[in-house]
């Protein structure tokens, strides 16, 4: 099943409709409320990203026999440092976003705490998509803190993964291969 939503950039009063819809609908397929919450708040933080940071883009779901892939593409300038983008608390959200209470620097972070498996593909100047996968089957134990995070760079050059679960190669492309918590 799949689903499209256009995410409009710059208005925060439509910012997580699309978040909202999905958690309808995964609802009306009895989908479990655990994993419904973990899908709806990855896609929120997603939603909240594209307006502040991108001027909006597309999501797109699929709900699959053992997972739900969401997909979060815009056309914004690109994440320039993936790794500090991923540190709790690092925004470069403008002073009126974070005045309206956005831009407090726990998107990606929560994304990937919301996701079993999540990339980040980023390109200066040209977008970002953000993939996330939520296995529909019990989510397995959190990673504990300070544990390596397997990870895999595709399109990169041989790097080291660095504390935010990142190949660190100067490429902002990275795939983050297990969630958080």
């Amino acid at each position: 099943m799949h689903f499209h939503y256009d995410v409009p950039g710059d208005d925060f009063s439509c910012a997580g409709s699309a978040s909202a819809e999905m958690k309808k609908k995964l609802k009306q397929l009895g989908i479990p409320f655990d994993i419904i919450k973990r899908t709806a708040v990855a896609m929120y933080e997603a939603e909240i990203n594209m307006v502040v940071h991108a001027g909006g883009g597309e999501a797109d779901i699929d709900i699959l026999d053992d997972e739900i892939l969401i997909v979060m593409k815009d056309h914004g300038n690109g994440i320039p440092d993936i790794e500090k983008a991923m540190q709790e608390g690092y925004s470069t959200a403008p002073q009126i976003v974070q005045e309206l209470g956005f831009g407090a620097g726990m998107g990606l972070p929560n994304m990937k705490r919301n996701s079993d498996f999540m990339t980040i593909d980023s390109k200066i100047g040209v977008g970002t998509t953000v993939t996330m996968r939520i296995n529909l089957s019990p989510k397995k134990e959190p990673v504990a803190v300070g544990a390596e995070t397997p990870v895999s760079c595709a399109n990169c050059k041989a790097g080291a993964v660095n504390s935010a679960g990142v190949v660190d190669s100067g490429v902002s492309t990275a795939k983050v291969a297990q969630g958080g918590g």
